[in-house]
């Protein structure tokens, strides 16, 4: 799967690449993003000191981990799941099946957006600052749970993602699905312990935004113990389970382009 990446990688930067002007754009919203997220920060805490029992640096770090998975999803999860739903419409997803590779993973890697890794970087920035602002530095087993955390994160995102776009087998017209997930992400921005219990829950096992930002977040912050940890691993895992099961229903479903 590495080895695909990097192929697909290269002929994506090769194709970004005719279009330089689409960075500066990307550059222009990631600081409209950055500046507006900033505002409604200092907003909040121009009235408290901390939220939920979260100071500004601590929910600043939260905001970092949230822009930088943002770039992750617009990089690689996101491109590849809109593909996917167009080549199920029209037909085009047949080439993948003909190829000697497994096609989920050809799905999951064939386009990749470079100029939205700019997000990752300016995440990386915010996350950078809201650590000097912390002070008392970060030991190598925070950052060693932050990785963790933030991988298992990424992967329940692609599921999912991928169990979205798996609709397509079955429902025609799913383009709206983006901005769905568009404006529920948003809602990640906060730790979800600041939501009602029901909501919590359904950030959590529904759309797993506390796995892929809380809980990163939270260990920088020192607040993640070991078995949010081996709950974010074990939910990883099932969801790459359920979604492998959902695909091979889909592709029985699937009658290609001839049909």
């Amino acid at each position: 799967m590495l080895t695909l990446l990097g192929v697909f990688l290269r002929v994506g930067v090769m194709n970004e690449l005719h279009y330089r002007v689409n960075f500066f754009v990307q550059l222009f919203q990631s600081a409209i993003s950055l500046v507006t997220a900033l505002a409604v920060l200092g907003l909040v805490f121009g009235h408290t000191q901390e939220l939920n029992g979260w100071s500004h640096a601590e929910l600043l770090a939260v905001m970092g981990v949230h822009i930088a998975m943002g770039g992750v999803i617009g990089t690689f999860i996101q491109p590849n799941m809109n593909r996917l739903i167009e080549g199920i419409r029209q037909g085009t997803f047949d080439f993948l099946l003909t190829k000697p590779e497994d096609a989920q993973i050809l799905a999951s890697v064939q386009e990749v957006r470079i100029w939205r890794f700019v997000d990752v970087i300016v995440g990386a920035v915010v996350l950078g600052v809201a650590l000097s602002l912390l002070g008392g530095g970060v030991g190598l087993p925070a950052v060693l749970a932050f990785g963790i955390a933030l991988v298992l994160g990424a992967l329940m995102i692609y599921c999912f993602w991928l169990i979205m776009t798996i609709a397509a087998f079955w429902i025609v017209r799913i383009d709206e699905i983006a901005e769905l997930f568009e404006g529920i992400y948003q809602a990640g921005r906060w730790p979800v312990g600041i939501y009602p219990g029901w909501l919590r829950i359904g950030l959590t096992f529904l759309v797993p935004l506390a796995f892929a930002i809380t809980v990163p977040a939270e260990a920088l912050t020192g607040r993640l113990t070991v078995e949010t940890l081996v709950v974010a691993a074990g939910f990883a895992l099932f969801l790459l389970v359920l979604t492998r099961l959902l695909w091979r229903v889909g592709l029985r479903r699937y009658s290609g382009a001839s049909a």
